[in-house]
């Protein structure tokens, strides 16, 4: 199955994090075959915070959408990230944005995350891999949902992504 995934991160080596995460990913079972740039973007919801690096990935997998779920919690986990308000600083987060047609609504876990085509902090990233993906439930593109996201916080490209924490 061929899934996107978002991330995020704002504490500590951002870009670390995400060589880390990457790594661990694969080691679990969801194998990245294609990545965006690493995005520099503003803080939304909770401005007083340094800004993010964020990007987006496409991976394959034969795990279920719960196994990548507990995947990602655990990689955040073990790159420190701790329960806490939502929009709050973070060492990383991963997101599962689409799982091509899923939809899946439950109180732990919902696909196509619910908020994403509304972020262009995850659009801009996801329409440079994606962006003729097709919203299960919105039915656009990710490149139509980015051309009519009402977010306009600034999102800035710092180039491919690098195998390699600077």
């Amino acid at each position: 199955m061929r899934i996107h995934l978002g991330w995020g991160s704002n504490l500590g080596d951002r870009h670390a994090a995400w060589v880390l995460a990457r790594r661990a990913l694969a080691c679990g079972g969801a194998r990245i075959v294609r990545e965006s740039s690493v995005w520099r973007t503003e803080p939304v919801g909770w401005r007083d915070q340094p800004w993010f690096l964020n990007g987006a990935a496409e991976v394959e997998t034969d795990l279920t959408p719960w196994q990548l779920l507990r995947l990602a919690k655990s990689i955040e986990a073990a790159l420190g990230r701790r329960p806490g308000p939502r929009n709050a600083p973070r060492p990383l987060d991963i997101d599962i944005l689409l799982m091509e047609e899923t939809v899946l609504r439950t109180a732990l876990l919902e696909i196509p995350h619910p908020r994403f085509h509304e972020r262009r902090f995850v659009l801009t990233p996801l329409a440079e891999i994606a962006p003729r993906v097709i919203h299960p439930v919105l039915k656009a593109t990710v490149r139509e949902l980015l051309r009519r996201c009402p977010d306009r916080s600034e999102v800035h490209s710092l180039g491919p992504a690098q195998e390699e924490a600077e």
